[in-house]
């Protein structure tokens, strides 16, 4: 098979103040997409501007990663956010990271949930929609990054926004498409090398082997590397070489 092409996206700019968690210099080398925090799980302003200005200088596509407004649980904790207020809080976010990408002389390309609130759109219609609304809201009919067969692609495709479709080599799924929840053991696959072999399976083959063992079908235009995971820097970097030594062409899709 040959024609092959995939996006490496990472979660960037995850820090606060004087707390850093991602090495944000080191992962734009080797991404092409960031998901960039927009303050509500992680980030600041000082960071925001800091990751689209190097972001900018590489040619790596910034998105914004919205999330429920949650900065002690690190975005992952479920909330009940009434739709009106989810959608303003997506906008206000995505608002927010456009000031920075475009002083840096970028834009944002598109728009990528987080933690308890990517998992929420994948079931969740409601809160989905209000996700939708927020990026319209924003303005620009920005691509939405999500799972395959997600509420939230439903949503969005009915809107008229683009969607990508998006998935993990270093984290388990079940038999349905869905991830593992991160509470459950062996949810994070933290072997380099069954990372490698899995993001190289699941761009050429479009299969992943579930947590109970099955093959399970994801075709995916996107792959995140998680870069708050250790040794998160060398791990993209072999994944990224593991994809071009098979024949796997890396670059954005927006």
């Amino acid at each position: 098979m040959s024609g092959v092409s995939i996006d490496l996206n990472a979660d960037l700019g995850e820090g606060f103040g004087r707390w850093t968690l991602t090495d944000d210099e080191r992962l734009l080398s080797v991404v092409t997409s960031a998901n960039v925090a927009c303050g509500f799980h992680a980030g600041d302003a000082v960071t925001m501007r800091r990751v689209c200005e190097l972001a900018a200088e590489r040619g790596v596509r910034i998105g914004a990663q919205v999330s429920y407004r949650d900065l002690a649980g690190f975005g992952r904790r479920a909330m009940d956010v009434p739709p009106a207020e989810l959608a303003a809080e997506v906008a206000y976010q995505i608002g927010a990271l456009e000031v920075f990408a475009r002083a840096a002389g970028s834009r944002v390309a598109y728009v990528k949930p987080h933690g308890a609130l990517y998992n929420r759109v994948v079931r969740d219609a409601e809160q989905a929609a209000a996700v939708v609304d927020g990026v319209l809201l924003a303005g620009g009919a920005l691509p939405v990054l999500g799972l395959p067969g997600s509420r939230l692609h439903e949503a969005a495709e009915r809107a008229g926004l683009p969607v990508v479709a998006e998935a993990f080599g270093d984290r388990a799924y079940r038999a349905d498409g869905s991830l593992l929840p991160r509470g459950q053991e062996g949810a994070v696959v933290h072997d380099p090398d069954a990372v490698v072999e899995r993001s190289v399976r699941l761009v050429r083959a479009g299969t992943v082997a579930a947590h109970c063992g099955t093959a399970v079908a994801v075709r995916a235009r996107s792959l995140c590397l998680h870069g708050d995971t250790p040794g998160a820097v060398e791990l993209a970097r072999r994944v990224r070489a593991g994809l071009e030594s098979a024949g796997v062409t890396v670059g954005a899709f927006a």
